[in-house]
């Protein structure tokens, strides 16, 4: 059985910069530990960074969520050390997004030829349901899986509400 971790924006910005949470520190051991056992197991592990420019401000998304983040080059913008330490980086497949999900991952992914593919990651809410919809729309007949305990919202009510929107789209839920 071939199976891909794709592990979404798990960058210092969504952990313990512009965005980040409490909650979203909490799941980096989570994280750290799922990766290793898809190392372990020899499964491939697929990076997602949120990614973005100067004119963040300009666009749509800065528009409506007015704070900068995620900019191309800077510290924010960087997989978190303790993402980045337990895997080597370079050897990973990344996909730098514009926006919420990225099509370029699904269309991958479909390519691959997966039997089952795993989401964690940040922000629940945002990336990481926009991403899990756009790979069972390539995917309808692969196993998509989300990790509860491995993601985290913005806040508690639109981390449940996002699990349950998955939960309906036919998404597998771990640790829910």
């Amino acid at each position: 059985m071939r199976k891909a971790l794709v592990v979404i924006d798990m960058q210092n910005d969504f952990i313990d910069g512009a965005l980040g949470s409490p909650q979203a520190q909490a799941i980096v051991p989570n994280v750290v530990e799922k990766i290793k056992a898809y190392q372990k197991s020899g499964d491939a592990i697929i990076f997602t960074r949120d990614t973005h420019q100067q004119n963040y401000l300009q666009t749509q998304e800065g528009q409506n969520l007015p704070v900068p983040h995620c900019i191309e080059g800077t510290p924010g913008w960087h997989i978190a050390d303790a993402i980045a330490s337990s895997v080597h980086l370079p050897s990973c497949p990344i996909f730098d997004k514009g926006g919420f999900g990225s099509l370029e991952l699904a269309q991958y992914l479909r390519q691959e030829n997966y039997d089952e593919i795993e989401l964690v990651g940040l922000v629940s809410s945002i990336c990481v349901i926009s991403n899990a919809l756009l790979i069972k729309a390539h995917l309808p007949e692969t196993k998509i899986l989300v990790d509860a305990a491995c993601t985290a919202g913005v806040t508690d009510e639109d981390y449940t509400a996002s699990l349950c929107v998955m939960k309906m789209c036919h998404i597998h839920l771990l640790n829910a």
